[in-house]
């Protein structure tokens, strides 16, 4: 039997901008997404791993290789997140 956690963003009301950023942030990294379905990306990402996600039960898969996937779409999330908090502190910076 698999559980999955149920993850919610620490802002309530945040999960539609992170979906968009999501959609955005991949877009930017060569995948086609769907704007509509921007959660369906990681069925491409795991085609272009060699991982065989498939929609339903997956439990063929090992942690190491789904991790491969989800890191490759939350750590490209973070960097962009990065990104934008130092453009926005630098902005910040040249108005003092």
């Amino acid at each position: 039997m698999s559980r999955r956690r149920n993850r919610r963003p620490a802002v309530d009301g945040a999960e539609g901008a992170l979906e968009t950023l999501k959609a955005e942030v991949m877009r930017k990294e060569g995948f086609a997404v769907d704007p509509a379905r921007p959660n369906d990306v990681k069925y491409e990402v795991a085609e272009s791993l060699g991982v065989p996600l498939r929609e339903g039960d997956n439990g063929q898969l090992t942690t190491e290789a789904v991790g491969h996937v989800g890191g490759r779409i939350g750590g490209s999330m973070v960097r962009e997140m990065i990104r934008i908090a130092q453009e926005q502190l630098s902005k910040k910076q040249g108005e003092s």
